[in-house]
């Protein structure tokens, strides 16, 4: 079974809406191999239609420029780019084609299909919302930016809650919190009286 992993910038309220115009400042080596690591172990991308247009527009240009991120570049052009929308789209970076069907049924047989690569993912948040609430995300990396934009697109979306289980964490030189979580099956639950309860007795 194939493994998908998301990434996403996002500040400390919860904001991931326009990252170009708040996450540079706080962009270094460390930030860059997370994402990095993240997404190059992938030979499939997962991408919403917003997410796609943002990369089609720069990584081609990019890789044709041959500069210090020529090499990411070129690798992501060779991926294969699955898109998801409910629009007729013209995709005109290469190895790239639109998810037909149901989004969840999509998933499940890309995760069934045979290879060791990962699924990667970036921005994305509808999908990463749905995809999680499925049980088909295996790994939610955060890279958590210290500041609070007060405004903006929030990833989390008034609905049911989704209990998630920590896997690691790093801070960055530039307080940047990089944390990776999966779903949690067995996440505690109860009120008051129950956390009570879980209190070590005294000797």
């Amino acid at each position: 079974m194939r493994k998908i992993t998301a990434g996403l910038f996002i500040s400390l309220d919860g904001v991931i809406g326009d990252p170009q115009d708040w996450h540079f400042p706080y962009f270094n080596d460390e930030m860059g191999e997370a994402v990095g690591s993240q997404l190059m172990t992938a030979d499939t991308l997962l991408l919403g239609r917003v997410t796609y247009e943002g990369f089609a527009a720069a990584w081609p240009e990019r890789e044709n420029a041959g500069g210090e991120d020529a090499a990411m570049a070129k690798t992501l052009g060779d991926a294969r780019k699955i898109v998801v929308s409910h629009q007729d789209l013209d995709l005109p970076w290469r190895n790239s084609e639109l998810l037909r069907g149901d989004l969840i049924e999509a998933v499940k047989a890309l995760k069934a299909e045979p290879g060791a690569t990962d699924i990667g993912m970036s921005g994305s948040p509808s999908i990463v919302r749905q995809l999680l609430a499925a049980g088909l995300l295996d790994e939610l990396h955060l890279l958590v930016h210290p500041i609070a934009l007060r405004q903006g697109l929030r990833l989390w979306d008034e609905s049911t809650p989704i209990p998630l289980k920590l896997l690691s964490s790093k801070t960055f030189t530039t307080g940047v919190l990089h944390l990776v979580y999966t779903s949690d099956d067995h996440a505690p639950e109860g009120g008051y009286e129950q956390a009570l309860k879980n209190q070590p007795t005294a000797p």
